[in-house]
């Protein structure tokens, strides 16, 4: 899609970053600095130009000095330069030239002609577009997916590897005991073997080689992926470590290095294990290859840093649900008598997580979120726990942002007003208790589970005991492959919703009968979002290639299709094809009495799936909630029709001066967000 128009929004964090002592503000500073500079390894994992148009916009701000106007000439306009400006800040913010949200391409409004004029200012540019000038106005690629004729994933390298290779390569690593969040992997020149290169500043060969079953290749392991960018991440977390506020921090900050430098996992995840015990730190920090929502199979992950300064009051507000957490565990759809009225499929002790309000000072990744979760690995959420993380700076974006016309006229100052704070809530809910419930039945090793063998927990749905759990070394991602991600945050959104007309619980964030908005508004609201973010999420499906291109989206759009076959007509879509309008109707009567029990009986069945490994069954029943049919592209054409302009953030910079360290934030403009990145030095 050609670009038109953004919304752009500044991550504002001068007030909490003043409020940091001067040996805060260096830790922040090299922890930002070392964020930043993952960009370049997240172009790469995007696509094959995204290196090259980064170093094009970067080297067209130098030659005019940031001053735009000077691009101005016979064949460049100021229309034609403002259109530009529109496609570096939105290929900027999201780190390549596929949106984080959605991964379909866009490209610059603009043609070959007027980039040409713009690559003519220097024999650099000129070199660089000779290398981009195809890629960045083609389509084909629509989105990011498995290599094909319609969709490409850097993921895999030259393009030439099947989705039934990455699955038998994926098969021998999983047997082998390889992680492969840092991994990507390419096909040799002989046709049947393959590389799977390591992230790692180490590039010394391995010399470890594994047979594939069922074929006459092999797969090699290879260190140096992203050698010089993680080389340059390593130098900023050792810095930073010279001003760390405790031994934790200084412990995961040197598990991070090992874990960089040799490219193990294992390194990695000790850091992780390390870093929950960190509480409460005033900079909080994610580093790493956290989120495998990009790769099309769904276990490698995009590299991602998030420097974030805590801030005491707003999560004092947190404090309060976490201390009273047990209560709401037990008032999940799958809570029974045993284990202290928990059931069998849940934790017998929910260790409270650290669970934070922050402020984002530093966000290297291709989407920023308003919450966040991790570890994803679920050993370690099991045995050591887990961090919560609400991005405020982020979340205020959303009671701003320009929303899609879906709720009916007379309603929809209402519906606005509400939303932030309904928003809020069901993010709260989705981390702490969507991410944060649940307990997986496992093998952990030949003859030991986690749960009695001998007798078996019964499943609520089938009410016969379970048949199936993780075998040794099998993980969620590497069990449900491309449905993991979705899945997971399907039943995250699900828990949210689930609990979203509890009066106790939203009484703790001050939601009562009384107050200006009340509780059921909040409630009510929450499912006027759950039509429309379920309509939104048909823009992410892709017509060509018949799959989603964002996690939550397929998840949203689940979740209305529950509503509208299970929900006796709590949730009802009224579509105008003459006008290209939609509208989201709720019935306010229904939600405790048809809305809830709906989504309490789909947020089971995942549940139940995910506990049990049973990869099958969740792929049977989930396909055919989230298929796309033909009504729902007619649905779909009236949400492209009406969609607003896509979000873009400018987030500040820190420089060191001597020993101190100023901050510096830009104005909220294109210019602006492509000026915070060329003071960047990347």
């Amino acid at each position: 899609m050609a670009l038109e128009g953004v919304q752009v929004f500044r991550l504002d964090v001068r007030a909490q970053f003043e409020c940091l002592s001067g040996s805060e503000k260096r830790y922040a500073h090299h922890m930002a600095r070392a964020a930043w500079l993952g960009t370049r390894i997240i172009l790469r994992q995007v696509s094959p130009e995204s290196l090259a148009i980064f170093d094009f916009i970067l080297e067209l701000y130098h030659t005019c000095s940031g001053n735009w106007d000077a691009l101005v000439e016979p064949g460049a306009t100021r229309e034609d330069i403002d259109k530009f400006l529109t496609y570096a800040a939105t290929f900027l913010s999201n780190i390549g030239n596929y949106f984080g949200s959605g991964d379909q391409k866009f490209v610059p409004a603009v043609d070959d002609s007027v980039l040409r004029k713009l690559a003519a200012r220097s024999t650099q540019l000129s070199k660089i577009y000779e290398d981009i000038s195809s890629a960045i106005l083609s389509i084909p690629p629509y989105s990011l997916g498995y290599p094909s004729e319609t969709t490409q994933s850097s993921y895999y390298p030259e393009g030439n590897v099947t989705e039934e290779e990455v699955s038998i390569v994926s098969k021998a690593l999983e047997q082998n005991s390889i992680f492969p969040e840092n991994t990507r992997v390419r096909k040799s020149n002989n046709g049947i073997d393959f590389e799977v290169l390591i992230a790692s500043v180490e590039s010394e060969d391995l010399h470890q080689s594994f047979p594939l079953s069922d074929t006459k290749g092999s797969v090699k392991l290879v260190r140096g992926d992203h050698s010089s960018e993680l080389q340059n991440i390593c130098t900023e977390l050792s810095e930073a470590s010279n001003h760390a506020a405790n031994s934790l921090q200084k412990d995961f900050l040197r598990a991070y290095i090992e874990g960089f430098q040799t490219g193990s996992l294992d390194s990695y995840r000790e850091s992780q294990r390390i870093w929950v015990r960190d509480k409460a730190p005033r900079v909080e920090n994610i580093f790493g290859f956290v989120e495998p929502y990009r790769d099309p199979h769904g276990t490698r992950s995009e590299f991602e840093g998030l420097v974030a300064i805590s801030n005491h009051g707003e999560t004092e507000l947190l404090s309060k649900l976490v201390e009273n957490s047990a209560k709401f565990i037990r008032r999940l759809p799958w809570a029974t008598g045993e284990n202290d009225g928990r059931g069998p499929f849940e934790k017998s002790l929910f260790e409270p997580p650290d669970f934070s309000s922050i402020h984002s000072l530093a966000y290297c990744s291709s989407i920023i979120f308003p919450g966040i979760n991790v570890p994803n690995y679920n050993d370690i959420r099991q045995e050591d726990g887990f961090k919560s993380v609400i991005i405020a700076n982020r979340m205020a974006v959303e009671g701003k942002a320009i929303q899609y016309p879906f709720i009916e006229h007379s309603l929809a100052a209402t519906f606005q007003k509400h939303k932030f704070p309904a928003y809020y809530m069901w993010v709260v809910l989705h981390e702490l208790f969507g991410h944060g419930t649940g307990k997986m039945m496992v093998e952990t090793e030949e003859g030991k589970y986690n749960f009695d063998i001998q007798n078996p927990p019964v499943n609520p749905i089938t009410r016969n005991p379970i048949a199936s759990w993780y075998k040794p070394g099998q993980t969620w991602t590497g069990q449900f492959g491309d449905l993991a991600t979705t899945v997971d945050e399907c039943r995250a959104e699900l828990v949210g919703a689930y609990l979203m007309d509890d009066l106790e619980l939203l009484s703790l964030f001050g939601f009562t009968e009384a107050s200006d908005i009340r509780a059921d508004d909040v409630t009510y609201n929450l499912y006027q979002q759950l039509g429309v973010d379920g309509l939104r999420g048909l823009s992410n499906f892709n017509l060509d290639s018949r799959k989603w291109g964002q996690a939550h989206s397929r998840a949203h759009f689940a979740m209305l299709k529950c509503l509208l076959i299970d929900g006796d007509g709590v949730v009802t879509v009224l579509y105008n094809k003459q006008t290209q309008s939609l509208t989201v109707r709720v019935d306010r009567s229904k939600i405790s009495t048809h809305g809830k029990p709906a989504l309490g009986k789909m947020l089971l069945q995942l549940h139940m799936y995910r506990c049990t490994a049973d990869s099958e069954g969740c792929r049977a029943y989930y396909e055919e909630l989230s298929k796309v049919e033909a009504q729902h592209i007619e649905w779909r054409q009236a949400v492209l029709a009406n969609k607003p302009p896509p979000l873009v953030f400018v987030h500040a910079n820190t420089f060191l001066d001597g020993d101190s360290v100023t901050l510096k934030e830009y104005e909220p403009t294109t210019e602006g967000l492509i000026k915070s990145w060329a003071e960047r030095r990347l």
